[in-house]
């Protein structure tokens, strides 16, 4: 099928709610034990740009690292997509030094710019796009259990399809139908629109779930995934690389 003709076919993205993160906080977690892997292992049509790294934030690793049912997953949508089109991956698990370091550095902006909000306030717009710091074995963020994953669409020659804002932009434009609610849209907002919902639903149809306020945000196994699956349990929980320190105390323990 030609790449205009489905992009004609796709339906909307849904308008669905921001998460109330303290009841999905309240999902039972049921970890089954797979091990984070490298998407940079990955063929193509999958690509890797760990933009955490190459940004110089503090503590971020140079891969992108995902439980391995979440790399399965995100193979076969990168392999269902038109001909012409891949899959970058800009992120997946973080440890929790970069986590914190993003939730403070948003706080602050997000304080700079509108001094008169109420800290309730300022904790919601903040959530908004990053998440609170946690590593809560019961309620962990995210991106600490190698179940969420940013990424974005590219061209034949790898360079990335405008989606109609940048990766981690928090503008309310980042939320993934705001193209949707548009009534007239300009020719390159057309397209966004329409690269969103090529992104949406391809991963959709492979058992993620989108974070409504982030277009590049997706889930697979994590709480936030449970909550928009709906499913009644997570199946990540916190994560951590496996290092050859690691790997001797359990060897000789």
């Amino acid at each position: 099928m030609p790449l205009s003709t489905l992009l004609k076919a796709l339906p909307p993205i849904p308008s669905h709610p921001a998460p109330c993160w303290e009841q999905l906080r309240r999902a039972p977690i049921e970890d089954n034990g797979e091990r984070l892997v490298p998407m940079s292992l990955a063929p193509a049509p999958v690509s890797v740009f760990p933009a955490y790294a190459r940004l110089g934030i503090p503590g971020a690793v140079s891969e992108c690292f995902v439980r391995e049912g979440v790399y399965r997953a995100l193979l076969a949508a990168a392999r269902s997509l038109p001909e012409g089109i891949g899959l970058i991956v800009l992120d997946g698990w973080r440890p929790w030094r970069v986590q914190q370091y993003l939730f403070d550095t948003l706080h602050e902006a997000i304080h700079h710019h509108h001094p008169d909000l109420s800290e309730a306030e300022l904790l919601e717009r903040t959530r908004e796009f990053v998440s609170v710091p946690s590593r809560d074995p019961l309620a962990p963020s995210p991106h600490l259990t190698g179940g969420a994953v940013d990424v974005t669409l590219c061209d034949a020659d790898g360079l990335p399809l405008d989606m109609g804002t940048l990766f981690d932009e928090a503008l309310p434009a980042s939320h993934s139908d705001y193209f949707e609610k548009l009534e007239m849209l300009t020719t390159q907002q057309h397209k966004a629109r329409d690269n969103r919902r090529l992104l949406y639903h391809t991963l959709q149809q492979q058992g993620f779930t989108n974070l409504p306020s982030e277009w590049w945000h997706f889930d697979y196994g994590d709480q936030l995934w449970a909550y928009y699956g709906p499913h009644d349990h997570a199946q990540y929980g916190p994560a951590e690389l496996d290092t050859i320190e690691s790997r001797w105390r359990r060897q000789l323990g």
